[in-house]
């Protein structure tokens, strides 16, 4: 009898954790749209390219887009582990670097194991460690100043980016593996601009409504920008269709700033949404998006066993996309996250990483804590 206080005890303490008034709900949904984005880009065959006026194509609104959610909401989670609205100064910002840093390292080292799985996918994870380590010089900056400085590294790098994917490095020995080791399908010299303006985004008093819908307006606003230009550009030579083009995966201007804007605007919809009883409907993704590490490692573990032991090869990606592994993983990763954070709390990678850093780095101490903002 003894063990159902018990069991009510922790599942009181995991739904405060979840649903707590100090915490965003709304990131953890749009952190769930952004996972299961990417299971879809991977596990999909996804033929046309998207066009408002043609649902048959509004599937392909994952590919691409759902990565740089995701590196968004990566600079967003990093603005508020540092202060929020007051970005930390002096020993606590040390600390919170180091945390960081160690964080980073741990990633890094957990995507490259799932390099080594062979499942045949661009794995974010080593590309994400990185920008944790790109963030560094940045945390004492306020939005203002983010949001400049990714501005400025949206316009100028897909000018430069396709003079870095030509170099030699990449097409001499050992290039695969190096572009694989610093995830370089996501190249960090473009996609610090999408940390940095989450960071932006996490800086602003995410609390308030009006900010919630500034954030929604002004995202939607530089998306159209962005997709606009690549609709509008008339390119002369293939090296300006590449800097102007808007494909996925391309780092092209309209890529960068009409992608960087779609990722701002569902930031902005999602907290809009959980003001909404529309947050209990969306628990399941929400719960993804509390697990985010746990869910995308397990979509990739699941589907290496899967792909080795029914089809003997795990970078059969054709044969995983026609056994229908998509929607089976889907629900399962879903209802599995489901559970934990309802039951349990904080996923079983996140808190081993976490409980890694606390035993190497230290704890947050109470001057590093912001005081939550209370909702209006």
């Amino acid at each position: 009898m003894a063990a159902a206080p018990g069991l009510r005890s922790r599942a009181n303490r995991a739904w405060r954790r979840f649903d707590g008034p100090a915490r965003l709900v709304g990131i953890d949904l749009a952190r769930g749209l952004a996972v299961l984005g990417m299971f879809a880009a991977h596990l999909l065959t996804i033929d046309e390219a998207f066009a408002p006026d043609d649902p048959a194509t509004w599937l392909d609104v994952v590919n691409g887009r759902s990565s740089i959610l995701f590196a968004t909401l990566a600079g967003l989670s990093i603005a508020l582990v540092t202060g929020g609205t007051r970005p930390l100064e002096g020993p606590a910002r040390t600390r919170a670097s180091a945390r960081l840093a160690m964080r980073g390292g741990l990633l890094w080292g957990i995507g490259i194991l799932l390099v080594m799985t062979g499942v045949p996918v661009y794995v974010i994870l080593p590309a994400y460690a990185l920008l944790f380590a790109l963030s560094l010089p940045f945390l004492g900056l306020r939005s203002s100043r983010l949001f400049l400085a990714a501005a400025i590294v949206a316009v100028v790098m897909p000018w430069i980016q396709p003079l870095l994917d030509a170099a030699p490095i990449w097409s001499g020995p050992g290039g695969d593996d190096l572009a694989a080791f610093v995830g370089w399908h996501y190249p960090f010299p473009v996609w610090i601009a999408f940390l940095l303006a989450g960071m932006g985004v996490g800086r602003l008093d995410l609390h308030r409504m009006r900010v919630q819908l500034l954030v929604a307006v002004v995202g939607i606003a530089v998306s159209a920008l962005g997709y606009g230009l690549a609709l509008v550009a008339r390119p002369a030579t293939p090296y300006l269709a590449g800097v102007v083009t808007a494909e996925a995966h391309s780092s092209g201007l309209g890529e960068v700033i009409g992608s960087g804007g779609f990722a701002i605007a569902v930031i902005g919809l999602c907290l809009l949404i959980c003001r909404t009883p529309a947050r209990w409907v969306a628990i399941p993704l929400r719960a993804v998006g509390s697990l985010p590490l746990t869910a995308y490692v397990a979509h990739i573990v699941v589907w290496a066993v899967f792909a080795a032991t029914v089809l003997g090869d795990a970078s059969d990606l054709s044969g995983v996309r026609e056994a229908g592994l998509f929607l089976p993983l889907t629900v399962g990763i879903v209802a599995g996250c489901t559970v934990w954070a309802l039951l349990v709390g904080r996923g079983p990678l996140e808190a081993v990483i976490d409980g890694f850093v606390r035993r190497v780095v230290g704890p947050p101490t109470r001057s590093d804590a912001t005081p939550p903002t209370p909702a209006v």
